[in-house]
């Protein structure tokens, strides 16, 4: 057996060979050495491949690398007919393949994490995406005056159109056909924008230099209605030069009567991204708002909603949330309250299905989220329900007449997770039945030691995979006092 000397540094590039992988989609390599295998993490990449790869961290027995270039493919790989994109590492990889390795990663996770020894007893359902391909509804492309070529691998100066190259923020690789995430009406036809843009001599933006013109096309599309709402931003510079009345044309060309609206909006942020609290938007074509359906509600969403991006999959994923909240509890002095709830999705549902049987209180920091969930209620006509702007750590106090009266919490936090303080308060409620939905396991699994200690117990686990041919994986769990 070649034993290595672990003598690179951060930043060094390594050739190494993936042969297992992690939750969160990062390939694990083996280095054997003197003392036994250094581990080297590359995310993003598969089993079998030979991947060359920049250290970003090392540490005594492991490092953490960023993917440069995959040398080999992996045997399990296939061809598909859509152009690779840094958002989807795993399009080449069956989806069958895909869920199992999500499945074994996640279960990892929560019995190396989250001291679930028997977390495969638990389990109850892997639900699949009932869309694998072209199942997102929004989708922001980058405008750049620096291009990176996936053919030579190098940089080179330019207009580009499509997406940031992975882990850079300057360059952008141009997406010339379908990704197989999005709309193909969009991305077959995103080349015929871009060169209409060049056209017109005006800049794409510099990221390094900061100025330019053209900078973000974002474009949301209903499932429902089957119709599409774009925007089109840039910078002020030159705007006088542009002509908005052609473009609008080259729109309506491309989209007919899928185009819902227009809208254009002029960002002079220096920052990184499309939309900042000093950019003017503007309508210039049709309506600013979409309509879309979900599990019997309608909602009215605009171009910067929040809504989940794969409605078929979070249609699976709020229907399993809501099966273990109402599970044998339909009693007429029920109370659910629905955390961190957002534009209240779930809370409607659930007051949908519980037949008015049970009051549900929606319950969110964010004070336009709440404003805008009762909108949604209002516009589907759910009544047993109640929306209050307020911290979680404070409520009890500010709404005494619910202590001792919930039944139910269910909690789909953001990303980050859920603060120690704030699950403090949420055990502190005492209800019996927990069902916390998480769109990051890893935290999911650090709460989960926390209310173990606390007398909760996991009863039943699901995962639902809201992304195909990416790493994430969303799970909902039953827990129960």
């Amino acid at each position: 057996m070649h034993l290595t000397t672990i003598n690179f540094k951060r930043g060094s590039v390594l050739t190494v060979q993936i042969d297992d992988i992690a939750f969160g989609g990062k390939g694990i390599a083996r280095l054997a050495t003197e003392k036994g295998d250094y581990i080297v993490f590359v995310p993003n990449t598969l089993p079998g491949q030979k991947v060359k790869a920049r250290v970003v961290k090392k540490q005594k027995r492991h490092a953490e690398c960023k993917l440069l270039e995959v040398v080999e493919r992996s045997p399990r790989e296939v061809d598909v007919p859509y152009q690779e994109i840094p958002g989807a590492p795993y399009a080449k990889l069956p989806i069958k393949e895909q869920e199992a390795d999500k499945q074994k990663t996640t279960f990892e996770l929560f019995k190396r994490i989250g001291k679930v020894e028997n977390v495969e007893q638990l389990f109850d359902v892997f639900i699949q995406s009932p869309r694998t391909w072209h199942y997102r509804n929004k989708m922001e492309y980058s405008f750049s005056s620096i291009i990176y070529d996936l053919e030579t691998r190098e940089e080179y100066d330019g207009f580009a159109l499509g997406f940031k190259h992975r882990g850079q923020w300057w360059s952008v690789e141009n997406l010339d056909k379908d990704s197989g995430l999005f709309d193909p009406l969009v991305e077959d036809n995103l080349k015929k924008i871009r060169d209409w843009c060049e056209a017109t001599g005006l800049p794409a933006w510099s990221p390094p230099k900061r100025m330019g013109f053209f900078r973000y096309l974002t474009v949301r599309k209903s499932f429902h209605t089957n119709k599409f709402l774009l925007n089109f931003v840039t910078s002020s510079t030159r705007l006088d030069e542009f002509d908005m009345e052609g473009f609008i044309t080259l729109i309506q060309s491309i989209f007919g009567e899928h185009l819902g609206g227009l809208l254009h909006t002029i960002n002079d942020s220096t920052g990184d991204r499309s939309h900042d609290a000093d950019a003017i938007t503007q309508l210039v074509y049709g309506a600013s708002i979409l309509k879309e359906h979900l599990l019997g509600l309608d909602f009215e969403i605009s171009i910067n909603s929040f809504f989940q991006p794969n409605p078929a999959s979070a249609e699976k994923l709020y229907s399993k949330a809501i099966e273990y909240a109402l599970e044998g509890k339909a009693e007429a002095d029920e109370v659910i309250m629905d955390l961190f709830c957002g534009t209240g999705t779930i809370g409607q549902i659930l007051s949908k299905r519980s037949e008015g049987k049970t009051k549900i209180i929606g319950v969110d920091i964010v004070e336009s989220a709440i404003e805008n969930a009762k909108q949604n209620a209002a516009l589907n006509g759910v009544s047993n329900l109640e929306f209050y702007a307020a911290d979680v750590n404070k409520f009890l106090y500010e709404y005494p007449q619910f202590q001792g009266k919930i039944n139910t919490i269910v909690l789909d936090p953001p990303r980050g997770g859920i603060t120690p303080k704030a699950l403090k308060r949420i055990i502190e409620i005492n209800a019996p039945r927990i069902v916390y939905v998480s769109c990051n396991p890893a935290t999911q699994a650090r709460d989960t030691t926390i209310l173990y200690e606390a007398g909760y117990q996991m009863k039943k686990i699901s995962m639902v995979d809201q992304f195909p041919h990416t790493a994430h994986i969303e799970t909902v769990v039953l827990f129960e006092k």
